[in-house]
């Protein structure tokens, strides 16, 4: 169970107004009484002489800032900030894709003109990942704008797709954004990166700002290399306990919005700490931002740690200082877990707050399974689900549909031994399972697409899957019924075709 705890001097909302904006305490009546009848009889006061006062030398008081303050007060240029507060934010990373790629670059031309040039060429990057693997004209036409964009501004980062036929003809692909940023080193502590996708907030896992911004927004960033933010309030998520072995980070994300509600977060920061967190690998961190937007937050946070610097070791040789929370640092609101007393969840239909117990909707009877996306399709979850598989020895009851995020968490899924196994890989342990084989990397079903996507839900069904969303017609069909789950949950609702709890296999 959460513990909410409302920070006595924090709340920037409603009436509990920051300490020094508005006094707690009002004069009684009986003192403005005592206070009117004084200036009725006093007329004037002259002050005594003052000596002259020689100006301070010591500079600004500066006052206790968090983790997104810091980083957002280095990107303006500022000494300090706080919630509330407009700046204008130099940004260290852009990114696009497919979708909303084709639209930034036409706000881009038409605002500041057909010749002009971006900010950055080098710290611009486009990755195409949505709509790949389909024979819509429209969708394939996308990657061709992209394509003459990445030509005509010699942009450095650009992971190309041609061969749709075999992606692994195309070394320079690499498939979902938020994977792909992380893997190829554009997400680095203490910067600020911005992208045309929601779940940008994923590289907060890094200890930097990240968040979505609209076509519009990234036209002008795409010129200018800033953008005017408000700074958001922080909430801190304190999660203590020892990891059960049957829980992974969706179930605690699914946990906490399901606390909050999907707009308990609404233009706030997320900080997540903790000796859970810090236990935590680099993707289940990424987990864990990567749904903040579905509580409406602005980012998600983790503090930098030696896990953080190990992953970064072979990604990045730029230089970078991370920052962390001040200890008198303001939070608007504290929430604390007990992890070891967490069971695994799901989200129902339709939508991500909807919180449930796995084993309360047993009785759910399922037609699919669905594993991959940004949030349920790297290289942890499918070793994840392929520990609940191995552990059963049993074959699945319904499609169980495989997206791996990237061409590496395609290669680790073919070459990676799973522990406990024998030497067995992911592959080998779904084939056995009756799994389908593991699809081309992208975003497929997860945001529905084109009605040849692969693994799209092209009639009412219902599904188990790993991704972040669960609205009506997000996966393709609008009565599509959809149960959010960790790839633990997925899996084995997969090997009984009902929402099973995974302690059914793992215990």
């Amino acid at each position: 169970m959460a513990s909410p705890i409302m920070a006595p001097t924090s709340s920037i909302f409603g009436e509990k107004m920051e300490s020094g904006l508005i006094s707690r305490f009002s004069p009684s009546i009986s003192a403005h009484r005592c206070r009117k009848q004084a200036l009725n009889r006093v007329l004037a006061v002259m002050a005594p002489a003052q000596p002259q006062r020689s100006p301070a030398t010591t500079g600004s008081v500066k006052h206790a800032m968090t983790m997104t303050e810091k980083i957002l007060a280095r990107a303006s240029e500022r000494p300090q900030l706080a919630p509330g507060e407009n700046v204008w934010v130099n940004v260290d990373v852009l990114m696009t894709h497919d979708i909303c790629g084709p639209g930034t670059i036409g706000i881009f031309k038409r605002e500041f003109g057909q010749n002009a040039k971006v900010w950055d060429r080098e710290k611009i990057v486009i990755i195409p990942d949505h709509y790949i693997f389909t024979s819509d004209e429209r969708a394939n036409r996308n990657v061709d704008i992209l394509r003459d964009f990445y030509m005509e501004q010699n942009i450095k980062y650009y992971y190309d797709i041609k061969d749709l036929g075999n992606f692994r003809a195309n070394p320079d692909y690499k498939g979902v954004c938020h994977i792909a940023l992380a893997q190829e080193g554009h997400c680095r502590p203490s910067e600020v990166l911005l992208g045309t996708d929601s779940h940008t907030c994923n590289a907060g896992a890094f200890g930097q700002f990240a968040t979505g911004i609209g076509n519009t927004d990234a036209g002008f960033v795409m010129g200018t290399g800033k953008i005017l933010l408000k700074i958001p309030p922080t909430m801190r998520f304190i999660l203590d306990g020892e990891m059960p072995k049957y829980l992974l980070a969706k179930d605690l994300i699914l946990q906490i919005i399901g606390e909050i509600t999907v707009s308990g977060a609404t233009y706030k920061s997320m900080e997540f700490v903790g000796s859970t967190v810090e236990s935590l690998n680099m993707e289940e961190r990424m987990t864990l931002c990567n749904m903040v937007i579905e509580a409406g937050g602005k980012n998600g946070v983790v503090p930098v740690d030696k896990t953080t610097l190990k992953y970064l070791e072979d990604k990045t040789t730029l230089t970078f200082e991370p920052v962390y929370s001040d200890d008198c640092a303001r939070f608007i609101q504290e929430y604390k877990f007990d992890v070891s007393k967490l069971e695994p969840l799901v989200a129902k239909p339709h939508s991500p707050g909807n919180r449930a117990l796995a084993r309360e909707c047993k009785d759910v009877k399922i037609d699919r399974v669905y594993i991959g996306s940004c949030t349920g399709g790297k290289t942890e979850d499918f070793l994840a689900a392929a520990k609940v598989f191995l552990a059963s020895g049993k074959k699945v009851k319904v499609p169980t549909f495989l997206v791996p995020a990237t061409q590496k968490v395609w290669m680790d899924i073919y070459g990676l031994p799973v522990p406990g196994s024998g030497g067995k890989t992911c592959s080998q342990i779904f084939e056995e399972a009756g799994c389908e084989v593991p699809a081309s990397p992208s975003c497929a079903a997860c945001m529905g697409g084109p009605l040849d996507t692969y693994a799209r839900i092209n009639e009412r069904q219902v599904c188990v899957s790993t991704t972040n969303r669960n609205f009506p017609g997000r996966m393709g069909h609008k009565e599509g019924q959809i149960y959010l789950a960790s790839p633990y949950t997925a899996a084995a609702s997969a090997l009984t075709g009902y929402v099973t709890d995974p302690r059914e296999f793992l215990l």
